[in-house]
């Protein structure tokens, strides 16, 4: 009976400090239940949207290739513009690529510029970034000079990407345009000491060597 009437004193002094803990935090406590009811009612909120963004751009990426398959390029390039301006990683560079492929914009700055909007504005893994920095040297070679080129592309070349080798026959090209054949053969052979590489970007490079070789 002894323990049965200790046991008891021990519930009661338990419930005594929860209830005395209770009473006097009861403020944070229904504060934090209802910050984290909102933080999760938030960023269920924000999935949702993110998700539902992501399929209205679909649906309008869609939508312009059929205004382009119907010849209709400027209702499709006013859709495209907006959805590269929606900063989406996948379709927003998706629909500047398809801008490019059908030469819908001929202002050459309206182009970098939406280039460096998409570069600015997202975050992409290391070789999207890599390929967007390529295409915008290649899409903007005919018009810059050797120092602003270079610059252009020294991260694909200070890094180990997947288009490092793409680059060097970007600059090899371009230095053949100039008539500078020992640049151009600098570059080409940086090609060949490449491991791995792709047999086409392979031919393509011998092909040239031997280009500046015969003239």
């Amino acid at each position: 009976m002894t323990n049965n009437l200790f046991e008891t004193q021990y519930d009661l002094t338990k419930k005594s400090k929860i209830k005395i803990f209770y009473e006097s935090n009861k403020i944070l406590i229904y504060s934090s239940i209802v910050l984290l009811i909102l933080f999760f009612g938030s960023f269920s909120y924000y999935a949702d949207s993110k998700e539902k963004k992501k399929i209205l751009l679909s649906e309008d990426y869609v939508k312009a290739k059929i205004y382009l398959a119907k010849e209709k390029k400027d209702e499709a390039l006013d859709i495209l513009k907006n959805v590269v301006l929606a900063n989406d990683p996948s379709y927003s560079t998706l629909s500047l690529f398809l801008i490019l492929n059908r030469n819908l914009i001929n202002d050459r700055e309206e182009v970098l510029n939406l280039f460096d909007h998409l570069l600015t504005n997202n975050k992409f893994d290391k070789e999207i970034r890599h390929l967007l920095l390529y295409k915008k040297a290649l899409y903007n070679s005919n018009h810059l000079n050797e120092p602003e080129l270079l610059e252009e592309v020294k991260p694909l070349l200070e890094e180990n990407s997947l288009w490092r080798a793409h680059t060097l026959l970007l600059l090899g090209d371009y230095f053949v345009s100039k008539k500078e054949n020992l640049k151009a053969k600098d570059f080409y052979t940086q090609v060949l000491s490449i491991k791995n590489l792709e047999k086409d970007l392979y031919d393509k490079a011998i092909s040239q060597l031997k280009l500046i070789n015969y003239d």
